[in-house]
């Protein structure tokens, strides 16, 4: 089993969550973030202040998914959320060694 945490822009993440209800996710949690990525240097440079906090609003999702459904997963989940923009999001992939039920 893996854990996928998906961060997306928020218009995306109703995209994202469709695309995971068609797939075999048994548990998943999603959570309002705010955060940055490439566009820091942008948000800094758009900023008047010495030190920018600027932050960007993103939604995170925690799945957790079969190994033989993953490469299916990452293929569906990235589909939808791929704009071509900067900031589209990201994907990181986790082993899990252990599930307690």
């Amino acid at each position: 089993m893996k854990q996928v945490l998906v961060i997306v822009k928020p218009f995306l993440a109703e995209r994202v969550l469709e695309a995971i209800a068609d797939l075999q996710v048994d548990t998943l949690a999603v959570h309002e973030v705010k955060g940055y990525g490439r566009q820091k240097s942008y948000l800094d440079a758009s900023t008047e202040q010495d030190r920018s906090l600027a932050f960007l609003p993103k939604i995170e999702i925690h799945c957790w998914v079969k190994d033989s459904q993953i490469d299916h997963f990452i293929d569906s989940v990235s589909g939808v959320a791929r704009t071509g923009r900067m900031g589209d999001g990201k994907l990181f992939i986790l082993p899990v060694g252990e599930v307690s039920e």
